[in-house]
């Protein structure tokens, strides 16, 4: 199926789909609800996806889908992160169409960034959504027919939950869990994060000041705003919520990591000192290096998609400009389509290039992917303000947060301002946003920009190759001799090698055999027109190519002797298989 159909197949699986119900569910479901268009009506695993899951809500889920839909998904562990939890991954394919190793796949994955738990959701969510919709609408089940998808929604569990349990604020902790002398004095993680009122967010500390130069807006009793360099105020800024354990006069100066996940991937990589957050070496990080062993044994793994927060971005590496030789132009042109065409179904996200875009990165998770595998991948930065008034005017606005409380969360984004006696800074307020306020979703813009990201996701995984064996053709050289000439085409804009994986050589070549007949030569086509022709002198009836680029075609040819049916078979790492009979 062609993707300028999905449009028009969407519309009418969804619009067949509310007929004739076949079981007491469906009966049920239809005198109880009226489908909406593009979702599931009456799902097996029924789900909320305008909260976000702990990690044992998130396993229950997983085996249930194990167990409602299981000839569509497998789960395992591939690995286990610092503090001893399963890294899970779900295999979501049509196992009966064949196996998920002999299919084009993509990987895709969340919460490497443990404040950044809305990518948890959407990875479950776009898994959740192909199972649910096989059989509902014929993309979808063409789809899982087709490929493979690899879906771990969370990297990082640890502290996934310890995000959510645990006192932080809205950007803490970006790490995993391991523990470090951040502020240089000798010890580990004496000076944590301190819930004073026990809200379990971190929030802010002001105190009232005859010298300080801030004042409660008089309008809006939250806001506090810095008078004019003339004129005196009421408040001075403490900074974040907490207390100087050890005595360094900063407060909350050492806790919870600090490193980088997505600094610590082996590509490209760079000491802590010109790359922060860079630990050890590469792959020191416990749940990366879980990645990477599973990866590496997936050749099929052709698309790769990392979900992030925040800013509304669709991103591509190269993550420093001293990478830009490695994104060759053809792949690029690749990259340009998909995400330009994400652009116009996701409202407020743009496509662009991390290095010259947003700031350089080294060790970064997405360059490894396509640089040391080959992968088309991208990284979204999910979330924007412009889901909320349509006008973007960006994470940490002010005006724009305060309105949002006021009118979409009705005080459910703030912590009002409340005395507390300070042991060290005497009487203080503490007050200010909630963790999941900012850089998170709130529950009723999740599920919307998750379904976005889902479709962008399965645009992708579409577009990975697909191979088809077409135009056969003999002719008669006499003598009991036959020449046989075949087509191999791939229907999809991805190839089945990247200008990376072929300039390393990472994957094997794609092998085209025939079987069923003696073959006395093999030769790969250049030019049909012209007769141009390379032989492949040894193991002829196995033609190796190099590549099968996007939308294009290759030839091969044999001579074979002897008459009867023969088996024309396309064996490709990430292009999977094709084959015609005679």
């Amino acid at each position: 199926m062609k993707f300028k159909n999905w449009i028009y197949t969407t519309a009418l699986g969804a619009a067949m789909c509310f007929g004739a119900t076949k079981t007491a569910d469906a009966q049920v479901a239809a005198e109880r609800y009226f489908r909406a268009n593009g979702t599931p009506h009456n799902p097996k695993v029924q789900v909320s996806w305008n909260r976000y899951h702990t990690n044992k809500a998130l396993l229950e889920i997983m085996k249930d889908m194990v167990a409602k839909h299981p000839n569509l998904v497998k789960l395992e562990s591939i690995g286990k992160s610092y503090q001893n939890n399963d890294i899970w991954v779900l295999t979501v394919t049509d196992f009966k169409a064949g196996k998920a190793e002999d299919k084009p796949a993509m990987w895709i994955d969340g919460n490497i960034h443990s404040n950044e738990i809305q990518g948890t959701e959407f990875t479950l969510y776009t898994a959740w959504y192909l199972m649910e919709m096989y059989g509902e609408l014929d993309f979808i089940t063409e789809l899982l027919k087709d490929k493979t998808f690899y879906f771990a929604p969370t990297i990082n569990p640890d502290a996934h939950d310890y995000f959510m349990t645990g006192p932080n604020n809205g950007n803490t902790p970006r790490s995993g869990m391991m523990v470090f002398d951040n502020n240089g004095d000798g010890e580990f993680g004496e000076d944590p994060m301190d819930d004073l009122d026990g809200d379990g967010n971190i929030t802010q500390m002001i105190r009232k000041s005859p010298t300080g130069n801030f004042i409660k807006d008089p309008m809006d009793p939250r806001k506090l705003i810095r008078v004019a360099a003339d004129e005196k105020g009421e408040y001075e800024m403490l900074g974040q919520e907490g207390l100087d354990r050890d005595g360094d006069g900063r407060v909350n100066s050492d806790g919870i990591g600090y490193y980088d996940p997505n600094r610590d991937w082996g590509w490209n990589w760079q000491p802590d000192y010109v790359q922060g957050g860079a630990l050890r070496y590469p792959f020191s990080v416990p749940e990366n290096r879980a990645v990477v062993d599973f990866v590496m044994t997936r050749p099929n793994i052709a698309a790769a998609q990392s979900y992030h927060n925040y800013g509304g971005m669709i991103l591509r590496g190269p993550g420093a400009e001293e990478d830009l030789g490695t994104y060759n132009a053809s792949d690029v042109r690749i990259y340009d389509a998909i995400a330009k065409k994400g652009e116009e179904f996701m409202p407020g996200y743009r496509y662009l290039v991390v290095y010259k875009d947003l700031y350089s990165v080294f060790g970064g998770q997405l360059d490894w992917f396509y640089g040391g595998r080959g992968i088309f991948t991208y990284s979204n930065e999910l979330m924007t303000s412009y889901l909320y008034f349509h006008q973007n005017a960006g994470r940490g606005n002010q005006d724009e947060q305060m309105n949002v409380d006021k009118y979409l969360t009705f005080g459910d984004a703030f912590v009002k301002w409340k005395e507390y006696e300070h042991p060290q800074f005497g009487t203080v307020e503490i007050g200010g946003f909630k963790k999941n306020f900012g850089r998170l979703h709130p529950g009723f813009l999740l599920e919307q920009d998750a379904h976005r990201n889902a479709a962008f996701s399965i645009l992708h995984a579409y577009h990975t190759p697909k191979l088809s064996v077409m135009d056969v053709k003999e002719v008669d050289l006499g003598g009991g001799l036959k020449e046989v000439t075949a087509t191999i085409y791939n229907e999809r804009m991805i190839p089945t090698h990247s200008s990376q994986d072929l300039k390393y050589k990472i994957e094997r070549p794609d092998y085209v055999s025939l079987t069923g007949a003696k073959v006395v030569a093999g030769f790969t086509v250049e030019n049909a027109d012209f007769n141009q022709v390379t032989e492949q002198k040894v193991n002829p009836e196995k033609i190796s190519v190099a590549n099968i680029p996007g939308m294009t075609a290759v030839k091969v040819r044999w001579i074979v002797s002897g008459g009867g049916n023969y088996s024309i078979n396309v064996d490709s790492a990430k292009g999977g298989k094709a084959s015609w009979k005679k």
